[in-house]
């Protein structure tokens, strides 16, 4: 078995179709018998937890020196199946319209290496291939704004400074009412400090809130 690696060439047809993107950059090929074999990811690079497919381009050279021919009914003797470590899943193997081009849809759901195994055969070429293909990535390369870890225990210091705050104003209120002349018929001390705790309340409540939209939002 041969693999091939073509970054060079994936650069070198950016470049030449305009830095169009380019379906084959970050696949991997490699020759079985008379059939190339490309393996990758749909999208790149590939997420955790984001809806993705593996792609299978089969081809064998055609008449014409330099053009390949896709490969129909290639899975009919053969089996792929992705694997991580320990554990392996068959694929299910759908039909891509182009010729020799088939996908399996896939939600990876973890970061690292992921391989792609091949087992059975193509008109009689026996085929029993391991493919690395692309590592899975976190969710950081797509994240924007960044988030900061530590935010949401800032979120809980401003919330207990807030609570603090509140205990120490209503006690405030309740020593300035005190020491007030309630001699007056026109002031009612009570309603007063009613008043007072109730404005501190609604002030309170009002930043625990907007503390817990700010949570809601992550």
């Amino acid at each position: 078995m041969q693999i091939v690696n073509y970054p060079l060439f994936a650069i070198v047809g950016l470049i030449v179709l305009g830095f169009g993107f380019s379906s084959a950059y970050a696949h991997t090929t490699i020759e079985v018998g008379p059939y190339e074999i490309e393996v990758g990811w749909q999208d790149e690079p590939p997420v955790v937890g984001i809806l993705n497919a593996i792609t299978i381009e089969i081809r064998e050279p055609g008449d014409v020196e330099g053009v390949s021919m896709g490969i129909t009914n290639a899975f009919k003797n053969l089996q792929a199946s992705v694997v991580s470590g320990g554990a392996s899943k068959v694929l299910d193997i759908n039909t891509d319209p182009r010729p020799g081009h088939y996908y399996a849809k896939i939600i990876p759901t973890k970061t690292g290496s992921l391989e792609i195994k091949l087992e059975g055969e193509i008109n009689d070429v026996k085929i029993n291939n391991v493919i690395p293909i692309e590592d899975v990535e976190s969710t950081s390369v797509l994240d924007f704004p960044v988030t900061s870890g530590s935010s949401s225990g800032q979120e809980v210091v401003a919330l207990k400074n807030a609570v603090t705050s509140l205990q120490k104003d209503v006690s405030s209120i309740k020593s300035q009412v005190g020491g007030i002349d309630t001699s007056s018929g026109n002031f009612d001390a009570e309603a007063a400090y009613n008043f007072g705790v109730f404005g501190m309340s609604l002030g309170a409540a009002g930043v625990i809130l907007a503390i817990i939209a700010m949570v809601k939002r992550k």
